[in-house]
């Protein structure tokens, strides 16, 4: 036993000293990566921290028409719905046809995401992910961030490690946040906290968002770039109402007896 002892520290003390300092570096720069900082949150970053919290805690529910314009490469899509929304995670879009039955049922509800065709008769069901989101959508969001985008909220994420605000540019103030998810920077009205831009940064697609108001700050649209994901577009709301009351239960759709059902990955 003692002369192992003996031959390991041997071996030990003719490594070169290069190779102990690399071996030690990495372990450090692992566990940086592992374990990110968290930086010192100023007080003017802190009071708008407070107000996006503020803000998208007021949201509940709202419904409207909206006309949805979207691009994906060469490929467009031009729709004319009902869209409902429910915190924290719910959705329902409704494609109108001219006459007859919706064309298209979209819903997100309690994780799983449904769309029917009523062309094809055919219906597609999964979990709601950022992927399936965009695979039916075009919008690569999880369904709490697609409540928040088309509420024109933005929530703080809950791990914040940095926030910084920065100062005005052509958009006004932002602040910059920093959380194990990634990097966003969000442009708001510092009085009332009402959301101008969000950027997204660091998760599977990078994406600006533009809000549009009317001149007493209510949501009217916004419109949409995410360039690694050759998507942009713009969503129109007409006829916005805003915590009225949506029931859980338009959130669920019963697929027709007869419908092709098939799997979204």
């Amino acid at each position: 036993m003692t002369s192992r002892i003996a031959n390991a520290a041997s071996r030990a003390a003719r490594r070169p000293l290069s190779s102990l300092l690399l071996v030690s570096l990495l372990v450090l720069v692992a566990a940086c990566a592992t374990a990110p900082s968290r930086e010192p949150i100023g007080d003017d970053a802190s009071r708008a921290l407070a107000l996006l919290a503020e803000r998208a805690s007021e949201f509940t529910d709202l419904r409207t028409l909206a006309d949805v314009s979207l691009k994906k490469g060469g490929e467009r899509q031009r729709l004319r719905g009902v869209l409902l929304v429910k915190a924290p995670g719910s959705v329902r879009f409704e494609a109108l046809s001219p006459f007859g039955p919706p064309l298209l049922v979209v819903t997100v509800h309690e994780g799983r995401l449904t769309a029917y065709d009523a062309v094809k008769n055919e219906a597609h069901v999964g979990p709601a992910t950022a992927d399936t989101v965009a695979k039916v959508l075009g919008l690569p969001l999880d369904p709490d961030d697609l409540v928040a985008v088309l509420a024109g909220r933005a929530p703080p994420p809950q791990d914040v490690k940095s926030a910084e605000l920065l100062a005005p540019d052509d958009a006004g103030p932002s602040l910059n946040l920093v959380s194990a998810g990634g990097r966003q920077r969000i442009w708001l009205d510092l009085e009332t906290g009402t959301v101008r831009q969000r950027e997204i940064f660091g998760s599977r697609f990078n994406a600006l968002i533009k809000y549009r108001r009317d001149a007493g700050g209510g949501l009217t649209g916004f419109d949409l770039e995410a360039a690694q994901s050759y998507i942009t577009g713009s969503v129109t709301y007409q006829n916005l109402v805003e915590g009225a009351g949506v029931d859980a239960e338009r959130f669920t759709l019963a697929i027709p007896k007869g419908a092709k059902t098939q799997s979204i990955r």
